[in-house]
């Protein structure tokens, strides 16, 4: 047996207790939403280093006076998450710390159209969704009920249908995070310089068509298909048609289909209906293009492939047992099962990934 003061079962025991403590990483990015600290550093753009007592005066409950605050306890959070990379620490002296943002704590400042990565991270720790947490090994034990299912007592996106603030803070996390994607897959992606018309399957209000067609002239009519109460709120993007449907029972004909974030929270074969009615609504040569989380064959401790299991988890918990983030085999296999010859994978962003199947 080896040594408990061995280096080997040091790093171990100190492995586990990092593991096991590390509720604290998540729920100290979500106080530092709530409290505003991104946009008090970031100032406009100054993103000098300021310390605890000067950024709490900035922080979002300011205005409440009854409200003193507690810089030392502000600290503790800022530290923490600069051991993940949200803030750098400067060392003034011997005592006093500052702080600033990083790339990483960038994507939390709120820009000109009032977005961020901000949303985001409160949606997924929404009260609801906190209570399936504790329930995840019944995705093991009984696959047919999801966790949120069971903590909840309905399906989660059930909810956000019924309920104002989670479907808007849903719509705002999605537009947060789905702008900067998009950016991003515009820049580096020409799959659709041959397109002529082109359908957004479960497109929402029609944003990523509206990039698209800003960026692409030569598509020329954009269908932005989704559920009916979902396209009856969407607003009016010239060029853009919106209809109303079920993705299960047919899709639009167009030269492309384009869908984001779609499959990961569907089974396998539910995957394989999407894809085949999307098969059958294009001509020859025509292309579905869907963006969506690629697991690496093998597994890692990279941060990518970190980012991609745990969203692989949180789909399993909070919306299908079933539903998954797949390798890019099993995307290519999907795509053979409902007719597509051709399979091209862009590795562009580093969580998504743009797939392209050709018919």
């Amino acid at each position: 047996m080896e040594k408990e003061s061995s280096e080997t079962r040091n790093r171990a025991r100190l492995a586990i207790m990092e593991l096991a403590n590390m509720i604290s990483v998540p729920m100290s990015l979500n106080a530092a939403v709530r409290l505003g600290i991104a946009d008090a550093i970031w100032n406009g753009g100054t993103n000098s280093p300021l310390s605890a007592a000067e950024i709490l005066p900035r922080l979002l409950f300011a205005s409440d006076t009854t409200i003193g605050g507690d810089p030392e306890n502000l600290q503790r959070i800022l530290r923490m998450l600069t051991s993940y990379g949200v803030f750098s620490e400067h060392l003034v002296g011997s005592i006093e710390r500052k702080y600033s943002l990083t790339d990483v704590g960038k994507t939390l400042v709120t820009d000109s159209g009032g977005l961020s990565y901000a949303a985001y991270v409160l949606q997924h720790h929404q009260e609801a969704l906190m209570r399936a947490w504790p329930l995840v090994h019944t995705a093991v034990v009984e696959p047919e009920t999801e966790p949120y299912v069971k903590a909840n007592g309905e399906a989660a996106y059930a909810q956000y249908g019924k309920s104002e603030e989670m479907n808007g803070l849903m719509q705002k996390a999605m537009s947060g995070v789905s702008v900067p994607f998009m950016k991003a897959i515009l820049d580096g992606y020409d799959g659709f310089k041959s397109v002529d018309n082109l359908v957004d399957v479960g497109g929402s209000a029609g944003d990523c068509l509206r990039m698209i067609l800003n960026q692409f002239p030569n598509v020329r009519e954009g269908i932005n298909f989704d559920l009916p109460e979902v396209v009856a709120k969407a607003p009016n993007i010239p060029g853009v048609t919106h209809v109303g449907g079920d993705m299960f029972q047919s899709v639009p004909s167009a030269d492309a289909i384009f869908m984001k974030w779609v499959l990961t929270t569907w089974t396998d074969e539910e995957c394989k209906q999407i894809m085949k009615n999307c098969y059958n609504a294009l001509p020859v040569g025509g292309k579905l293009i869907a963006c969506e989380p690629v697991l690496p064959k093998e597994t890692d401790d990279s941060h990518r492939t970190r980012a991609l299991l745990e969203g692989d988890i949180f789909v399993m918990t909070i919306y299908r047992t079933k539903g998954k983030h797949r390798t890019e085999e099993e995307f290519k296999e999907l795509g053979l099962s409902a007719g597509f010859p051709t399979f091209r994978p862009f590795y562009i962003d580093y969580f998504y990934t743009i797939l392209e199947f050709q018919k």
